[in-house]
């Protein structure tokens, strides 16, 4: 009887930690939830578009930009964008149709496959969840509390969340607003580069409903990478199959 009683003991010191934890978690999550337009509000945005203009730098070189960006769930999305990069305007476009994913930059195709496939999608879900975070509550996800921090001088609390392809990344929300200021993720860059990419998210605004930060700054390693300000932001009822058709 008396191992199998401290079994019992030890199973239930390790376990109650982690359900404080969760505990934890999921209250932060919820009233962030509530901070960004509710959660059957969110639930209902399967959808969103936006478009932005910003700055892009590469070996200290900046360059500006606009964007447009179509999502659907987290495995549909569409983003086209414009600039000039060294003195040559280029377009480009990068599409992600569930399993399969193009990129065309200027007159350069590739098909997304392999790392790079699922690179994409892990970039995509990074830009996704912290404007509807219910994703977070569905299969696929887990959260866990993490460290508190200061963001822009003020205490935010701390969720460590795992996707759907077992990766971390951690965000972090205005402990008095509720709303989501900061996320820090590993990164692929186009080279198959790893970096630590650090996104604030600033400059709430109502749209339909739903609070979304227009201004959104990353850095990669510490060094400035994008800065972007959301100009329109919208959650249609409907976007067509052909907006994730391959790029011609």
């Amino acid at each position: 009887m008396k191992p199998f009683t401290s079994a019992l003991l030890v199973a239930a010191f390790a376990l109650s930690p982690a359900r404080a934890d969760d505990a934890g978690a999921h209250a932060v999550l919820d009233k962030a939830i509530k901070a960004l337009g509710g959660e059957e509000k969110l639930a209902k945005a399967s959808a969103l578009t936006w478009k932005a203009k910003g700055k892009i730098t590469f070996n200290d070189n900046t360059n500006e930009f606009t964007s447009h960006a179509t999502v659907r769930g987290l495995d549909h999305y569409r983003s086209e964008f414009e600039g000039e990069f060294n003195g040559n305007p280029i377009k480009g476009v990068t599409v992600l149709n569930g399993d399969k994913g193009w990129r065309k930059f200027g007159d350069n195709f590739m098909k997304l496959e392999g790392d790079m496939l699922e690179n994409e999608k892990r970039s995509v879900y990074l830009q996704v969840i912290p404007t509807v975070l219910v994703p977070l509550k569905g299969k696929g996800f887990k959260v866990e509390s993490a460290a508190e921090q200061n963001v822009d001088g003020k205490p935010a609390a701390a969720l460590k969340a795992t996707g759907p392809d077992g990766k971390d990344f951690t965000i972090y929300f205005d402990k008095e607003s509720g709303l989501p200021v900061k996320q820090v993720a590993t990164v692929v860059g186009f080279g198959g580069e790893e970096y630590t990419q650090e996104t604030t998210l600033a400059g709430y605004k109502e749209f339909d409903g739903i609070k979304k930060a227009t201004k959104v700054e990353s850095k990669r390693n510490g060094e400035k990478f994008v800065e972007i300000e959301i100009s329109e932001f919208s959650v249609p009822d409907k976007v067509d199959d052909d907006t994730f058709a391959e790029p011609q």
